[in-house]
């Protein structure tokens, strides 16, 4: 089913996941694990992340430097199809621009397809120490608007390279907003712009980042809709639960951290988990209040503490 159709369908309240593929090496059964903890909660779709190919600079034994590019993370099509195959939750999978030819996207789509999975997360990718060459006879897509308009032109059948008889198929894109603006967007007003090429270019919902003051959540959406863009916006929300992340979260994530919630954890450090569980439990309840219906969290592969803030918020 696709992400719309339980947006405009589904029961109220709804929620849902974004999870990790496991580092390379690793096995896929902790992810298992975190969905049986998940699907007590009766998600609408599980978002699973994917990465870009990364260098890596080794010494040999020799004395010498050689450079491994490998994918830290690895994994995202098939732990998306098992899934949603083995627990009948829909799941999305994130297409990046970066690391990727427009070729290679059009081949993990009609894996998807072949998998029964109808949903996309279209974004651009975080820049990485390793560019990879492009064939001249390939095609890159720059921005995220790019990759929507390919995924939304599969739906009239147009393939990046003309193949005999092949039909259409129908995705639901996803694309990511920023209340507080991308790092990268001179303001707010111009990440809101983007926003609005890549729904014009096909995306059906937007996701967005994780946000610590629901005010500015507010102010987005408003923006958002004085801007025509009237497609769902869902709430993205994280825990925290450790006095580093008020450090490490604004680094990764480029987002700020209300003065009162780390004046809070500052003073408590020994009780940052609770300060953090009931930040984001407040928050949560404000956003239902004002009528939002579906809250997404970001689960980064700790489903305890969102298990227990579920608990707590649906009980």
């Amino acid at each position: 089913m696709k992400v719309i159709d339980h947006l405009i369908h589904g029961k109220k309240p709804q929620v849902s996941f974004e999870i990790i593929p496991p580092e390379r090496g690793r096995s896929g059964k902790i992810i298992l694990e975190i969905v049986e903890q998940l699907k007590y909660f009766d998600p609408t779709f599980i978002d699973v992340t994917s990465h870009s190919a990364v260098a890596n600079y080794e010494e040999q034994r020799n004395g010498t430097i050689k450079r491994r590019v490998r994918r830290k993370r690895p994994g995202t099509i098939g732990i998306c199809g098992v899934i949603q195959n083995r627990f009948g939750i829909d799941t999305v999978a994130h297409l990046l621009c970066r690391g990727f030819t427009q070729e290679e996207t059009e081949d993990a789509l009609i894996e998807l397809e072949f998998l029964g999975i109808e949903n996309v997360f279209a974004i651009r990718g975080d820049d990485t120490n390793y560019h990879k060459p492009v064939d001249p006879h390939r095609h890159e897509n720059v921005h995220a608007n790019d990759l929507v308009r390919q995924i939304a032109d599969l739906r009239s059948g147009k393939y990046v390279e003309e193949i005999l008889n092949a039909e259409p198929m129908e995705f639901c894109v996803g694309v990511a907003g920023y209340p507080e603006k991308h790092f990268e967007a001179p303001n707010l007003k111009i990440d809101v712009q983007n926003l609005k090429r890549k729904v014009d270019a096909g995306a059906g919902y937007v996701v967005t980042q994780m946000f610590f003051d629901n005010q500015k959540y507010f102010n987005f959406v408003n923006d958002c809709r004085k801007n025509e863009i009237n497609v769902p916006i869902i709430p993205g929300l994280k825990v925290i639960h450790r006095k580093n992340h008020i450090y490490s979260i604004p680094k990764k994530f480029f987002v700020d951290i209300p003065e009162e919630l780390v004046d809070e954890m500052e003073a408590n450090p020994e009780h940052a988990s609770e300060i953090g569980f009931n930040w984001t439990l407040r928050q949560c309840r404000e956003l239902l209040e004002a009528g939002e219906n579906h809250l997404h969290f970001f689960v980064m592969n700790d489903a305890v503490v969102i298990s227990k803030l579920l608990k707590e918020l649906l009980k």
